[in-house]
């Protein structure tokens, strides 16, 4: 059982994505928060498989909420989708590098939600990886961090590990890695796993991000 909780200032909101993920056999809708500081205390005591944060809430917003929960190694296995009204939003950048798995617009298609969540729970691949890495890029593009000050050094990394993250960051799965690399999927998702635990990064998202702030991949590659 997937275990969700949402954090949205509108009861509406929550009252339609509760319906939307309790009519799932596989998801239960575990609690609810209005604010961030709610989500991040309900995060701490439910310990859900995903948290449904939305950006824009009162008192502490839900990037706050996002960078304290995911910074909280007791919170590891907790994964945090952030809900946005606009795709191209600055905020979402920001909740991506402070530790969110991933995005989804509030308008989303419900099949693509409940895909979603699933995906996020099992460590899977990047949430829309194609908007995502346009969004990356863009924000990266002009992003006001030194890429030497950005994260973590790559130093640590092989030389196919540093590969491996340059394809990641270019949006491409674990299949696709193995194909371009001529290695097994297996293989692949190896070098991925030891290049996010050398990094320090808590999925895929992260990754994507590191791979533009560091250079790795610049805006515009592979569209």
């Amino acid at each position: 059982m997937i275990r969700v909780l949402l954090a949205d200032d509108q009861m509406l909101v929550r009252a339609g994505f509760k319906a939307l993920l309790d009519a799932q056999a596989d998801l239960q809708v575990v609690g609810e928060a209005a604010d961030g500081a709610a989500a991040v205390a309900l995060a701490a005591e439910l310990r859900p498989d995903v948290v449904l944060m939305d950006i824009r809430m009162p008192g502490l917003d839900g990037l706050e909420a996002t960078r304290r929960i995911t910074a909280n190694p007791e919170l590891a296995e907790v994964k945090v989708v952030v809900l946005t009204t606009f795709e191209l939003d600055e905020y979402v950048f920001e909740a991506l590098r402070g530790g969110a798995s991933g995005f989804l617009v509030k308008d989303t298609e419900p099949a693509d939600l409940l895909r979603a969540v699933r995906v996020v729970a099992a460590g899977d691949a990047l949430l829309s990886p194609g908007v995502t890495r346009r969004l990356i890029g863009e924000f990266a593009a002009r992003s006001k961090v030194p890429a030497d000050a950005a994260g973590p050094s790559l130093d640590q990394l092989t030389e196919r590990e540093r590969e491996v993250l340059t394809l990641v960051g270019m949006g491409l799965s674990n299949a696709e890695i193995a194909r371009r690399l001529v290695v097994s999927p297996l293989t692949a998702k190896t070098h991925v796993s030891r290049a996010m635990v050398k990094l320090g990064a808590r999925d895929r998202a992260q990754l994507v991000v590191l791979a533009y702030e560091s250079g790795l991949v610049r805006p515009g590659w592979l569209g």
